[in-house]
């Protein structure tokens, strides 16, 4: 069975018994609130791509997609393709590091300046192509064009109870049922991880990311 936009409210309403006019308002809203927290919970192997763009020489920000969630690797181009992994730290050892902000050089290191921005150090002393490889927010069921996205039709479970979750909390529901859809959506995220997680296994095999010592 797979989740429609119109198959997801409809069944949130049976379940919570409510069919108030500022509730089914809400539900769009809450759906998504439900979406992002399965996308933030579990690395969804499905929900990562590349992109590139162009640092500027001297300017160590780069702006984020506007679906960013948050980034797997960003490395430097050079002429041939070559790849140059920039290390991931965090802003407070870049200013350490590199407490003169008009240094300039190669980029060895990256980090997420804000909500919107990555910042390298040091800053680029020529323009540079780099790719990012990150974790994006997908469309949303309550958007799609399809009317289902990839979460209502693989992730039904873990889709419903963290809708009921988000339906009970802004209903201020009874504590009991609450609890028991938390439960229910951690049973099935869990389920969600332990697949993702062997995607991701058999994925780092492939691409030679792991290593067997014999």
């Amino acid at each position: 069975m797979s989740w429609t936009f119109t198959t997801l409210k409809t069944a949130i309403q049976d379940y919570t018994q409510n069919t108030e006019s500022t509730f089914v308002t809400n539900l769009p809203t809450l759906i998504v609130q439900a979406e992002n927290r399965i996308i933030k919970s579990v690395e969804l192997p499905n929900f990562r791509k590349n992109v590139t763009g162009t640092l500027t020489s001297g300017n160590p920000y780069l702006s984020t997609p506007t679906d960013y969630l948050y980034p797997f690797s960003l490395a430097v181009l050079d002429s041939s393709n070559n790849y140059d992994y920039l290390l991931n730290k965090d802003v407070s050892f870049i200013r350490e590091a590199y407490p003169t902000a008009s240094t300039t050089g190669s980029p060895k290191f990256y980090a997420q300046f804000d909500d919107d921005t990555f910042i390298v150090a040091p800053a680029p002393d020529a323009n540079l192509t780099v790719e990012l490889h990150y974790f994006y927010i997908p469309e949303s069921i309550t958007v799609a064009s399809s009317g289902t996205s990839w979460l209502g039709t693989n992730a039904t479970e873990a889709l419903l109870y963290s809708s009921l979750v988000e339906a009970y909390t802004f209903m201020k529901g009874e504590p009991d049922i609450l609890s028991g859809y938390e439960n229910r959506f951690k049973e099935a995220l869990g389920r969600l991880t332990l697949e993702s997680d062997g995607y991701n296994r058999r994925d780092a095999y492939r691409d030679g990311y792991r290593k067997i010592n014999v």
